[in-house]
């Protein structure tokens, strides 16, 4: 059985806070999501990043983890121990995973509760009571724990809104204490404008509680895929277009393409390579009505291959101009002779 370095995994020092180690978990599952990222072995880079996740981000799994992390052996001998705990804070069974995953396209459930043996070695599969002295079971009134998910849609997803189906399996304790798998389908209506990395509750669909208790909560991380178009910054798009020379010496109106069409972007006679223009209320929009900006950064091309008539032109521009781009240089340097 292989030792399981959390800390190597997700890049943190032993001594990372709780923040440093979540801020490098949601960078490395957006990196190896099986949504995002199709290289060969990156489901596997995913399931250790989760199980990593699921140890340090729990401040009792990760204190017994330090102290038997490497001689995992002994660290055997504490599962009975986390069984219990787990059933009387009405955790559910161990060896499960918090955290869910589900794909922008129909939504499938990765399960990130496939733990590795090393894991289980420490924390155990299974879930138990906690027995009467006078024999039997009791159970106390406990809340239901809150999943946490994360959900990947596109962009056209959070400009228009949308609906998404989600399936996943979950495991819950029956009324003898006894895990078994059960499978939910909830229909998820995603706001129009929501930003990457906003959470989405959804009351009542974590785990069942204990006894009375209230079941959890459902909380949806969202996450929104990587769009060849535009790069995301908030509710603002960033996008390149390219341009000629004549382009930018004389001024064009040129289509730029949004999410919800195609617009005209003027461009200012002299614009240099680039510059930075804005199509205002253009973005992703606000919950109260408005919404951001593209930014266009201009990218002036010049054309490879030149045909006698342009070559000529280019030729009689170069005797007509007086433009010197490497003025101010010299200026700057005979200063500093």
């Amino acid at each position: 059985m292989e030792y399981q370095d959390y800390y190597k995994i997700l890049g943190v020092s032993k001594n990372a806070s709780q923040e440093e180690i979540q801020r490098a978990y949601r960078k490395l599952a957006r990196k190896y999501h099986p949504d995002v990222n199709k290289d060969k072995g990156a489901e596997e880079q995913f399931k250790k990043i989760n199980e990593a996740n699921e140890v340090l981000k729990d401040p009792e799994k990760r204190k017994l983890y330090d102290a038997y992390g490497k001689d995992w052996q002994h660290g055997a001998q504490q599962q009975q121990y986390w069984q219990d705990r787990n059933f009387s804070q009405g955790k559910g069974p161990t060896g499960y995973s918090r955290t869910f995953h589900f794909g922008g396209g129909d939504g499938s459930f990765e399960d990130a509760g496939e733990f590795s043996d090393f894991f289980n070695s420490l924390f155990g599969r299974g879930f138990s009571g906690r027995q009467r002295s006078g024999g039997g079971f009791y159970t106390e009134d406990m809340p239901g724990q809150s999943h946490e998910a994360e959900l990947t849609v596109s962009l056209s997803d959070v400009y228009h809104g949308a609906s998404k189906t989600i399936s996943f399996q979950t495991y819950e304790a029956d009324g003898s204490g006894q895990v078994r798998p059960s499978t939910k389908t909830l229909q998820v209506r995603i706001p129009k404008g929501v930003t990457d990395g906003s959470v989405i509750r959804l009351g009542g669909q974590g785990r069942k509680g204990v006894g009375r208790g209230a079941p959890g909560d459902l909380l949806l991380r969202i996450n929104i895929a990587p769009d060849p178009r535009f790069k995301i910054d908030g509710h603002n798009l960033h996008t390149t277009v390219a341009i000629s020379p004549w382009e930018a010496a004389l001024g064009a109106k040129i289509p730029i393409q949004t999410i919800d069409g195609t617009v005209t972007l003027t461009v200012p006679k002299g614009s240099q390579n680039g510059r930075k223009l804005r199509l205002r209320g253009k973005g992703i929009p606000r919950s109260k009505g408005s919404a951001g900006d593209i930014i266009v950064a201009l990218e002036v091309k010049m054309p490879e291959h030149l045909s006698r008539d342009e070559e000529k032109l280019f030729k009689e521009l170069a005797k007509q101009s007086r433009f010197n781009p490497r003025e101010k240089f010299y200026q700057r340097a005979g200063n500093h002779v």
